[in-house]
């Protein structure tokens, strides 16, 4: 392969230059030699004269060889000229759209390392381009997780990053979908399942009663307080039921500030009755300064309420509760401990799902509807909180945070 010895355009100008000029005067001098000939020779000579005595010779030179070196020049930049107008066409291609365009390196000059330059920015753009259309193609098929080669410091390279931030958020939102049909399941069918079996239970006494197959009257009031209980179990599932529809669909909330610590007094004697029955003591423990928030008192009476009762449920071993109240970073935290046995560890993270009840409280003495717990959690979340849980054999607490009130500005 031949190798091109890079000259620049400025030197080809000079020696182009140089050597039109050259011609001109080698044409000039021609020329006068012609015409001191025939200057001698009439009538060939009075054109001559004519010049000489009217413009001058040197005058008439000047024009003569000015002439001249227009026709070399032109014929010696033809090249240079075309060049740039090929240059000039491939750039108007690519500026209309059509990037994989290639310009011919014909010249080792700026000229040539421009268009060397054209061919290797379309290569790249054409090259990127496809990958992305690649990308593209495999994202529209559903491969989500497809990344898309992101360039720095390239303008595609941020297209390119974008798209795959989109499609990062269109599978999380499919995902998102997929595990809200699922969960939508799952409700239906825990629900079936919870109000199937005392349905069934009150659907079978309410048979033996209504085909008479009862010795006496004390053994149909048995069955029927059975249907009773039952009925009652199934009364509290629907009511959690639609409490906690209610509360995920956007309940309004009746928001006025609250005295954290006169709040859980106020709770705690509702609880007298069945704190006694369990051999339990409540102590409370509030901050020094009033605590206050802005919530919906009654929202958030149903919300601790599950959180004592549970309390009360699984601490029972021991004979305390603890409700500690603090203010922390512009958050009022309420920790409730109990000292009873511990949540399992395989348990604690699915602690505040609908439905799901730990394995021992499935017990007729202490099982709910598996709503509790999910209630509470959207009655705190809804008010802008957290809440969370931990549990060892020591204590199991379970905390909550909640926006403190902004004090109002005089």
């Amino acid at each position: 392969m031949k190798t091109k010895v890079y000259i620049g355009i400025r030197w080809k100008s000079l020696v182009v230059f140089v050597g039109c000029l050259g011609l001109t005067l080698l044409f000039v001098l021609l020329s006068w030699l012609l015409a001191s000939s025939l200057i001698v020779h009439p009538p060939y000579n009075w054109p001559l004269r004519w010049a000489i005595n009217h413009i001058g010779s040197k005058p008439t030179a000047v024009v003569l060889g000015v002439l001249f070196f227009m026709f070399p020049y032109i014929a010696a930049t033809r090249s240079f000229v075309r060049n740039a107008k090929e240059l000039g066409v491939v750039l108007e291609n690519m500026a209309s759209g059509r990037l994989y365009a290639s310009a011919d390196v014909k010249t080792a000059d700026e000229l040539g390392t421009i268009a060397l330059n054209i061919n290797s920015f379309s290569e790249q753009m054409h090259s990127y381009l496809e990958e992305i259309h690649h990308g593209l193609t495999e994202i529209a098929k559903g491969h989500f997780d497809y990344q898309i080669p992101v360039r720095l410091n390239h303008e595609l390279g941020r297209i390119a990053d974008s798209i795959n931030a989109m499609s990062k958020q269109l599978n999380r939102s499919i995902q998102e979908e997929r595990n809200a049909e699922r969960t939508k399941n799952d409700l239906i069918t825990g629900v079936s399942h919870d109000l199937r079996t005392p349905l069934t239970t009150i659907l079978g006494f309410l048979e033996i009663i209504d085909k008479d197959r009862y010795t006496d009257e004390v053994e149909l009031r048995y069955y029927m307080n059975i249907a009773y209980e039952k009925s009652l179990t199934l009364k509290k599932l629907v009511d959690d039921l639609f409490e906690y529809t209610r509360i995920n669909n956007g309940m309004p909330l009746h928001l006025q500030e609250l005295d954290v610590g006169g709040f859980f007094q106020q709770l705690a004697e509702e609880f007298v009755p069945s704190l006694e029955k369990a051999g339990m003591i409540l102590q409370i423990h509030p901050p020094e300064q009033p605590v206050t928030i802005r919530a919906d008192g009654d929202h958030l009476v149903r919300a601790y309420e599950n959180l004592i009762s549970n309390a009360i449920k699984y601490g029972s071993s021991s004979k305390y509760i603890d409700i500690y109240i603090a203010q922390e970073d512009r958050h009022t935290n309420v920790r409730i401990c109990n000292y009873g046995e511990p949540i399992p560890k395989q348990d604690l993270p699915y602690i505040f799902e609908r439905f799901y009840r730990v394995e021992k409280s499935r017990s007729k003495a202490t099982g709910g509807t598996g709503l509790g717990l999910a209630i509470t959690k959207s009655i705190i979340e809804v008010h802008g909180g957290q809440i969370s849980v931990e549990s060892s054999t020591k204590q199991t607490v379970f905390e909550t945070r909640i926006p403190a009130a902004v004090p109002s500005s005089i």
